[in-house]
């Protein structure tokens, strides 16, 4: 048996072990309660024996015990009736409740509910009826295993969210990991390209053919940069985010189908922030590879930059097939994807990048099926 295998079932063991002691535990409560109440039923016998005595009592009879028991039940509230209905009598109720005839009337209802009458024969034709309710103990001990449960459903929520929020980070560790490893593996081959490019250079090639593949090397360079930052602590400087997000934008037109309509706005100042340029690039770019994917490529594509007093927003809006409303956030969870292929880390990561890295939001502001999709990222200066 594998590892793995073992692991699976000491997990439901644990779980059935738990599921088990449950039971035992609300099994002995409700027991418990039984016994508790027919200890009542038995009290509340005695005392109406008492008062079935005291009421035929005659000047021989010795009325000090049944006086003793009557005196010490003051736990259970009592309602007196004849065999009509009638309230007689009533004992261990408030005196608010007493003085009104309404409020006693639903607290006789509500004792009525709680136990079965005990019948009082004072001669053939005579008879009383008591009815009691629970006592204040017995009341409060309905509710424990209520409150049982809802302790034990917290104490699986917290151990559920440990055991998610371990995942996750073992997860992220496993991506930072292979991140890096991409970036170490990407690393032999570009060092090749660039030694060919130079040679390309010595033989005279066209400038403009050698000048796309000296901007397509770079981009690769940027690429392994990214990927070897994915787990570290990136440094930030105080960039110009106007245009470090129209050098992306240049680039991502440059090298999209002629059937996307780009628009770029922004002021015509800059607009300093603490950033990573490497990191903000990648950013726009799933932000903008994501927008024409979902356009089919081709649409509309728009990317404006808003100078918001303290906070800078850019927008990024497309014409494509629009999200629904309940996937606003999910779109952001790392596996969440409505392609046929792709991982569905793409999201995730511009999440982290924005949130963690750049201390920034990203959300969903707009989105209609079949008209587009609008994303917000902002930043604080």
């Amino acid at each position: 048996m594998r590892f793995s295998e073992k692991r699976e079932l000491t997990r439901w063991f644990i779980i059935l072990a738990s599921f088990l002691i449950v039971i035992v535990i609300l099994w002995n409560t409700y027991t418990f309660f039984q016994i508790f109440k027919t200890d009542e039923r038995t009290k509340m016998e005695l005392w109406a024996s008492a008062q079935k005595t005291l009421a035929n009592a005659n000047e021989f009879t010795d009325v000090d015990l049944p006086f003793q028991l009557i005196s010490t039940n003051n736990s259970n509230p009592m309602i007196e009736t004849n065999g009509s209905g009638v309230i007689l009598n009533h004992n261990n109720i408030e005196e608010e409740i007493t003085k009104d005839s309404i409020k006693l009337k639903k607290l006789f209802e509500k004792i009525k509910s709680e136990n079965q009458p005990i019948k009082m024969s004072l001669s053939d034709d005579n008879y009383r009826l008591i009815y009691y309710g629970n006592s204040p103990l017995l009341n409060k001990l309905k509710y424990y295993p209520i409150a049982l449960i809802l302790i034990i459903i917290l104490f699986g929520a917290v151990v559920y969210n440990f055991y998610r929020a371990t995942k996750m980070a073992t997860q992220n560790k496993l991506w930072a990991g292979m991140a890096k490893e991409t970036a170490h593996q990407i690393g032999t081959p570009l060092s090749s390209l660039i030694g060919w490019l130079e040679i390309l250079k010595l033989d005279n090639v066209e400038e403009s053919t050698i000048e796309e593949i000296e901007k397509d090397i770079n981009r690769l360079q940027t690429i392994t940069d990214r990927f070897s930052k994915i787990g570290s602590e990136p440094i930030l400087e105080n960039l110009n985010i106007v245009e470090e997000t129209k050098n992306s934008f240049e680039y991502l037109k440059s090298r999209t189908s002629k059937h996307v309509l780009f628009n770029f706005s922004a002021p015509n100042y800059p607009i300093p922030i603490p950033m990573n340029s490497i990191l903000h690039s990648w950013t726009i770019e799933n932000l903008v590879k994501n927008a024409i994917d979902a356009m089919k490529g081709k649409g509309k594509l728009d990317i404006m930059i808003e100078d918001s007093g303290n906070i800078v927003k850019i927008k990024i809006s497309d014409t494509g097939k629009g999200i629904p409303k309940n996937q606003f956030t999910k779109i952001f969870e790392p596996g969440f994807t409505t392609k046929k292929r792709g991982w569905g880390l793409g999201l995730s990561l511009t999440k982290r990048i924005v949130q963690e890295y750049h201390n920034g939001k990203i959300k969903v502001i707009a989105s209609e099926i079949g008209k587009g999709t609008t994303i917000q990222v902002s930043y604080l200066k």
